[in-house]
């Protein structure tokens, strides 16, 4: 099977979300890899995607089109490349998320959404119901579009490749949409989908200053990301990049810390695959202390900076 994989980039560099997707995607078949972008960010993400163990070729589209990565334009671009290949593989990302339904829909195919394991060459499991049921699904489509739930699977190699890079070009802009502007936080922190500690606070920290004041803290002295609850989002504590959850980011750290959250399912969803899980809540009953490893049982505003001051 030959097995096209969309890379996720930015700043010249290849995103971890697209190490776990490649790793979904040899266990298919052979793998190459595209990368969609301009100019020499596009060139160095290419670069670096021919490094990775396990991918054969890389194909680089570099066009003002592809710069942002607009749906629109990418997806035109790969539909017909599709026709040498038996799978698009994505990393359900944002820009997966909004890229691989428009091709799953021009090439008039099911996609295969949130993978988390390869059962077979069409066979996948992908969690359901927010994750309290895990279903085995099979496709009977010609062309299988998935998108992959990167916590589900190990990073690839970023090194130990040596794939060749071959340039091709698109139908350029679809005329269907256009780049207006990107609002993004700047952070010394690591990315919340890739750290190794996260630490996360919801709606009981009060208010937005009250959150850093807790939180912060203790995620400088953890060398963590920073995470919330969708509540905690809403109530406009902290921007919505930090959510974790259903809706939100799907994280799956080593040590996850949940300060002031009850365990709602929708948050319960994107976090409960970490390894080691430490809630502390006020509320004995509050249902994050069934899936937590260590409960802490108390008033947050005590034990919070107790803590922190300790580390």
């Amino acid at each position: 099977m030959n097995v096209l994989v969309l890379v996720e980039h930015a700043g010249g560099g290849v995103k971890d979300a697209t190490l776990s997707a490649i790793t979904a995607a040899k266990a298919l078949g052979t793998v190459h890899a595209l990368v969609a972008g301009d100019g020499a960010d596009a060139q160095s993400t290419a670069t670096a995607a021919a490094q990775i163990d396990g991918v054969e070729k890389v194909l680089l589209a570099s066009d003002p089109a592809y710069a942002d990565m607009l749906a629109e334009n990418v997806s035109a671009l790969i539909v017909p490349l599709m026709a040498g290949y038996d799978a698009l593989v994505a990393p359900a990302t944002s820009n997966g998320k909004n890229i691989a339904p428009r091709v799953a829909a021009l090439l008039d195919v099911m996609q295969l959404s949130d993978i988390i394991a390869v059962e077979g060459p069409k066979t996948f499991r992908r969690p359901i119901y927010a994750g309290n049921a895990i279903a085995t699904v099979e496709s009977s489509d010609a062309k299988l579009v998935i998108t992959v739930r990167t916590t589900g699977f190990a990073k690839a190699p970023a090194t130990g490749g040596s794939a060749a890079v071959e340039a091709i070009s698109g139908s350029g802009d679809a005329g269907l949409s256009s780049f207006v502007g990107r609002e993004a936080e700047v952070s010394e922190r690591p990315d919340l989908t890739s750290a190794r500690v996260v630490v996360s606070g919801g709606r009981a920290l009060k208010d937005a200053e009250t959150f850093q004041a807790i939180i912060a803290p203790l995620a400088d002295k953890l060398g963590a990301a920073i995470g919330a609850s969708r509540a905690a989002v809403d109530a406009g504590y902290i921007s919505n990049d930090s959510q974790v959850g259903q809706t939100g980011k799907i994280v799956a750290p080593e040590f996850y810390i949940a300060v002031g959250i009850s365990g709602a399912i929708q948050h319960l969803a994107g976090m409960k695959d970490s390894k080691v899980i430490v809630a502390i809540n006020k509320d004995p009953d509050a249902p994050i202390f069934q899936i937590a490893d260590i409960g802490l049982v108390g008033d947050l505003f005590t034990i919070v900076p107790e803590l922190t001051a300790k580390l």
